[in-house]
């Protein structure tokens, strides 16, 4: 098996009261795979996984795994901040049939690499899933995994990918370098798919990938099939959009995003409280020079 295309981690759906929407994650599972995806991610960080307890995090594997019924891959995220807590929800993630498994390095203590490795080593050891790293200094405060522990985890048979969400496009080359061809290396910068597939990349997990997937799609498409002018054309296209997740607490902007598109997931979790009216303006623009907002009865 091997890891590739376009997988974006699925924003979650909730009720006005921050219940789980699972009607309407089915409905938003077939949303994107109806615009071309080529696999989903439940539960990773734009998914608010670490806002959900075990109980909904099982509720949305299962539901996904049943309802997307093997159109495309299903990968479920289980990290969290101890290995053993880790290796619980892998084996749960099995149970409900996920196809794979993604894994966020800890996010509040700072381990060493060696640390790291044990961590993955022991994770990949506990289950027959496929195995994704996930590499995202940002958001796990500055814990990263340096490009020599990424080539020693790449030896465990059942570690397939990593997710480098690190925006250090020489980061991603030198993964890309080192790494056997079996193991995909899988941008995690919106922005830099395009480039990231130049240098052997073989596919993304972007967020941006929940409100346009088609054009997500195109970007690797295009590309596979040899047209470098359309896959870079997509990207430039998506560029505004993606920086304009920024104009509010992750994962908020997605969820207006999909608001002005018609395609409502209802709120994020509190404390994150969503786009702010003066900052609307910025989404739309941005939503208009990827060309969806003259496509809202499509994408809704």
């Amino acid at each position: 098996m091997q890891i590739r295309g376009v997988i974006p981690p699925v924003a979650t759906p909730m009720l006005a009261n921050e219940d789980l929407d699972l009607p309407r994650l089915r409905w938003f599972l077939d949303r994107l795979i109806a615009h071309g995806v080529h696999g989903v991610f439940v539960l990773g960080t734009n998914s608010e996984f670490y806002a959900l307890d075990e109980r909904e995090k099982q509720e949305v594997i299962a539901t996904a795994v049943a309802h997307v019924n093997r159109r495309v891959p299903v990968y479920a995220g289980t990290g969290a901040e101890t290995t053993r807590e880790v290796v619980r929800l892998t084996r749960m993630a099995e149970r409900e049939g996920a196809d794979g498994v993604s894994v966020i390095t800890p996010y509040f203590i700072s381990p060493t690499q060696q640390e790291i490795y044990d961590h993955y080593r022991r994770i990949a050891e506990s289950t027959a899933l496929p195995v994704v790293l996930y590499n995202n200094p940002a958001t796990c405060g500055g814990v990263k995994i340096d490009v020599d522990t990424v080539v020693r985890l790449a030896q465990i048979p059942n570690i397939l990918a990593i997710k480098d969400s690190s925006g250090d496009l020489q980061n991603t080359n030198e993964m890309i370098r080192a790494v056997p061809d079996r193991f995909s290396v899988l941008m995690g910068r919106d922005t830099l798919i395009f480039s990231a597939l130049m240098f052997g990349a073989k596919g993304a997990v972007p967020a941006t990938g929940n409100i346009a997937p088609a054009l997500l799609a195109e970007i690797y498409n295009a590309f596979q099939r040899g047209d470098l002018e359309a896959s870079k054309a997509a990207q430039l296209r998506l560029n505004p959009l993606r920086l304009a997740l920024t104009l509010c607490t992750a994962p908020g902007a997605v969820k207006a995003a999909l608001d002005m598109l018609g395609a409502s997931l209802g709120p994020c979790r509190s404390p994150v409280s969503g786009l702010a009216p003066d900052r609307a303006p910025k989404m739309r623009a941005a939503l208009e020079a990827a060309g969806l907002l003259s496509s809202v009865s499509v994408c809704s």
